[in-house]
């Protein structure tokens, strides 16, 4: 099966060797999503909720680029800095899952690499034919 590796052209792409998606027949991987904008600027700031979304908007424009959508994905993750904010994630992801209801796992790390990220997230889709 072929390969296509999806780029986001961010710089450290290249400088840590990975891709914002990949996909292979119809297995779409998208890699650890945080909420910054193509001018690499926080968008959402101290709302865990507008950050998320943000994120799942951003996931949703890689997957499409790949020939998927929302619904074809099966697994989300989301790793927050805090917990206790469940419910503000939460929120966001439901307004995009609600209806879909892929498997979701939700954990709390020590840090993400900007202590301004509250959350990021990663999916796998599998496009349906």
């Amino acid at each position: 099966m072929e390969r296509i590796n999806y780029s986001s052209g961010a710089k450290w792409e290249d400088i840590v060797g990975y891709s914002r998606a990949v996909k292979i027949g119809n297995i779409v991987e998208v890699t650890g999503t945080v909420s910054v904008d193509e001018n690499n600027q926080l968008v959402g700031g101290d709302s865990a909720y507008e950050q998320t979304k943000y994120i799942l908007s951003k996931i949703e424009k890689i997957l499409i680029k790949a020939g998927a959508s929302m619904k074809d994905v099966i697994r989300t993750r989301m790793f927050v800095t805090d917990i206790s904010r469940w419910e503000e994630y939460g929120l966001a992801h439901g307004e995009y899952f609600k209806d879909i209801k892929p498997c979701a796992t939700m954990v709390e790390v020590s840090s993400l690499i900007d202590k301004l990220f509250l959350v990021e997230i990663e999916v796998s889709a599998v496009i349906s034919k």
